[in-house]
């Protein structure tokens, strides 16, 4: 009996995921050193690929060699399938944002409860990382594009 038993886990760690893992895959396409400029104003981001059911992400920004702001950040896939995006800010406190849309080129977070932003957008145009920040109903959008590093 106990043979049987691990011959049937070694062929559920084997066997491919259904529908409601594919639901929950990892927005891949993030995965890069990404980077923007406006005159002396900077920003940075970066992404690691998906492993281990998550992401993890780092940001700063500034003007000339001044720092103005940075942030650590990952996307999980968390016991219950859920995906979140977390985000530290600065010295404060972890804020979880959920998905609630994904779509092969876009992602969309969301926090009903948090002051600014309440919705965070990524998507992709071509080779461009596209990202917004905003208020629940789309108002006070900030927005981002950045490029990949090197390109």
């Amino acid at each position: 009996m106990r043979k049987l038993f691990g011959f049937a886990m070694l062929l559920l760690m084997f066997m491919p995921v259904g529908a409601a893992a594919e639901e929950t895959e990892l927005p891949s396409w993030m995965t890069g050193a990404w980077a923007r400029s406006d005159g002396e104003s900077w920003a940075d981001e970066y992404w690691t690929p998906p492993r281990a059911g998550i992401m993890i992400g780092a940001s700063r920004s500034g003007k000339g060699e001044v720092l103005q702001f940075w942030e650590h950040m990952r996307i999980v896939r968390e016991a219950d399938s859920t995906l979140a995006f977390w985000a530290i800010s600065a010295d404060q406190k972890p804020v979880r944002f959920v998905a609630t849309k994904k779509s092969p080129e876009e992602i969309i977070f969301e926090n009903a409860e948090h002051d600014y932003p309440q919705r965070i957008r990524y998507w992709r145009e071509g080779k461009l990382l596209k990202a917004q920040i905003s208020l629940l109903d789309g108002s006070k959008p900030v927005d981002f594009q950045f490029r990949m590093m090197g390109q």
